[in-house]
């Protein structure tokens, strides 16, 4: 059985420069372009795992589409794209700072425009798990389709996850705990649980409970922990150096998922989430690197 993951597909213009960026001047910067989005890099790091993933996403009739395309299928994801003529593929601009700490300029494009049709329902019937990307909800033009998304994944029996994505972009909290209902497990870092809960202490997630099964915290250098009806587990981060942040959330998600479908204790899916985030996290780029792709 497969992994369903929907989310954006997207090109990354990755900037990693050493200074601080200066208004009106220049700073000299590496600059890298790689396939990434939230639904793509968890879709990747998934499938570097040995897991059957699909990837359901809308992308442009354009070069970094079929760029993505080529690299995830080749990375072992399936991609079950929609191909959008009026829109380009997601765009994010990624600036990275010499600590590896990444700010993002996303313009979704064609995710944005994603429709409930984009997920085929045969796809459900040989799928076990849903992961949603929570830019899909966050995002009104696309909102409605998420839901559709989850509640179908849920009516066709698979078990469901979200990552909320982006604490600043979360403007209703009440109303995103209510979109949130019935997921089985809900992704969030720190950032996003303290607008969710009021706190960023991880056992505040136990206020989420009444919505969602479980929640799995990414907290940092602290590592992680899973909070469910039967309390809190904890975990520290797995050692390594920060080049670059970005996807760090994506490939945890990637671990932990990885370890759920497998029937691992909440311990070890923590364990094996920081694993993978600590990987992403020590290279540029949000996904596997070519030579550690399956």
């Amino acid at each position: 059985m497969s992994i369903i993951v929907v989310g954006d597909v997207a090109l990354d213009v990755v900037a990693t420069h050493s200074g601080s960026v200066v208004h009106g001047g220049d700073v000299r910067a590496k600059i890298a372009l790689t396939t990434g989005g939230a639904g793509a890099n968890t879709a990747a790091w998934l499938a570097s795992c040995g897991v059957e993933t699909v990837l359901v996403g809308r992308v442009g009739d354009d070069v970094a589409g079929r760029r993505a395309f080529e690299e995830l299928t080749t990375a072992g994801v399936r991609c079950a794209f929609q191909i959008d003529p009026t829109a380009p593929t997601t765009c994010v601009v990624v600036l990275v700072d010499g600590n590896g700490q990444r700010s993002m300029l996303p313009d979704r494009g064609a995710g944005a425009k994603m429709s409930a049709t984009d997920l085929d329902p045969a796809l459900l019937r040989q799928a076990s798990h849903l992961h949603l990307s929570g830019y899909v909800l966050l995002d009104a033009s696309s909102r409605d389709a998420g839901h559709a998304m989850l509640a179908a994944a849920r009516a066709a029996g698979l078990t469901t996850s979200v990552d909320p994505q982006a604490a600043a972009l979360i403007t209703d909290p009440a109303g995103f705990v209510e979109e949130l209902r019935g997921v089985d497990v809900l992704l969030p870092n720190l950032d996003e649980l303290a607008v969710l809960t009021g706190s960023r202490d991880p056992a505040s997630a136990a206020a989420l409970l009444d919505a969602v099964g479980a929640v799995a915290v990414t907290t940092g250098r602290a590592g992680a922990s899973w909070v469910d009806r039967n309390g809190v587990v904890s975990v520290p981060s797995a050692p390594g150096e920060c080049v670059d942040s970005t996807g760090a959330g994506d490939a945890f998600d990637a671990g932990l998922l990885a370890a759920l479908l497998g029937d691992k204790s909440p311990e070890d899916c923590l364990l094996a989430g920081v694993r993978l985030g600590a990987a992403a996290v020590g290279q540029v780029g949000a996904q596997p690197a070519p030579v550690n792709r399956r």
